[in-house]
């Protein structure tokens, strides 16, 4: 069966830091966990739902884990993240956000602050990267061997320092995202695994849009249909792995402090789906073999007018609920 790999971007904001919110708590809650602001009556969407609705339908997911806020917060703020994760039988793997340094206590790279990790040299980017992996293990996870850069922010240098730090996967590349920041020059719309600089780049997915556009494999950017249909299409095609992007926050308005109804349902709707279609099982990137050099292009799920107006019009009322929804 086709291998989706559901990757859940789990981290602090530091953009709610910069902004005044220094209390650890306060941004886990908001972040992490995303609790309304009413308690049980503002609900809850963020990691501990999410792998409560994993757990209902038998699925794996995995958790890219930002551990840069501890040099912030300690090395608490990694191991409160990981525990559960792990608890719960999910796959931890390493995420930065360099936007961190402008607050740490201790800069690792000699007081050089960037937004992306491809802002720093090649050592400079391994000295994080490596900080980072024994965050991770030290709040009690094995060794990882994936990655993705904190606002896919990669560059041909991050792949070159993750195969000198022992990382055999990077999943930076957004095919489908026009605005990304990753600069690893892959062509758009390409979501086959390719060996790279000694490490496999798997990238997320993507679908066909008009007029020679693609569309990013987000749960926030595709309609449950599109979701259905990018899975069917991945399985018939015999791709390696289907790479789904969320976030822990994805589900949550951060502003008001509730769940965005329409994401959340659509996020449980296709756990559901997913975990009964029968044509497809949940992994993580340890399940997975290394591609080999000759990885074929993969087609992309065809543009088809009827999913394209059906999410926009589901789009448009997520956008709605969510107005406010920032960083």
């Amino acid at each position: 069966m086709l291998p989706v790999l559901l990757t859940i971007d789990t981290e602090y904001s530091s953009g709610l830091y910069a902004r005044g919110m220094h209390d650890r708590a306060a941004n886990f809650a908001a972040t992490i966990a995303c609790k309304g602001q009413n308690g049980e009556r503002g609900g809850e969407a963020g990691i501990f739902h999410q792998m409560r609705v994993f757990a209902g339908h038998g699925l794996k997911a995995v958790f890219f884990v930002d551990p840069l806020p501890a040099l912030v917060w300690g090395q608490g703020a990694v191991d409160d993240v990981v525990g559960p994760i792990l608890s719960a039988g999910h796959e931890v793997q390493l995420h930065l956000h360099t936007e961190w340094l402008e607050f740490a206590h201790h800069n690792l790279v000699g007081g050089r602050t960037g937004q992306h990790i491809k802002d720093f040299p090649q050592d400079d980017q391994a000295v994080l990267i490596e900080f980072g992996i024994a965050r991770l293990i030290e709040a009690g996870a094995p060794r990882p061997i994936a990655f993705r850069a904190g606002n896919y922010g990669a560059s041909d240098d991050t792949l070159h320092a993750l195969a000198a730090c022992g990382i055999a996967w990077d999943s930076s590349f957004a095919p489908g995202f026009a605005a990304s920041d990753c600069a690893i020059p892959l062509a758009p719309g390409a979501c086959a695994p390719v060996m790279r600089h000694g490490v496999a780049e798997l990238p997320a997915a993507a679908i066909a849009g008009p007029r020679g556009s693609w569309w990013h494999g987000q749960i926030t950017a595709l309609s449950l249909a599109e979701l259905k249909a990018a899975t069917r299409h991945a399985a018939a095609t015999d791709w390696l792995a289907l790479v789904l992007v969320s976030h822990s926050f994805e589900l949550f308005n951060r502003t008001r402090g509730r769940p965005n109804a329409v994401v959340k349902r659509r996020f449980e709707a296709f756990c559901a789906w997913l975990g009964a279609c029968g044509i497809a099982r949940t992994a993580g990137f340890a399940d997975l073999a290394l591609p080999g050099p000759d990885a074929a292009a993969l087609p992309l799920l065809p543009h088809a007018a009827h999913r394209t107006a059906a999410r926009m019009a589901e789009q448009f009322v997520a956008n709605r609920l969510a107005k406010g929804f920032g960083a």
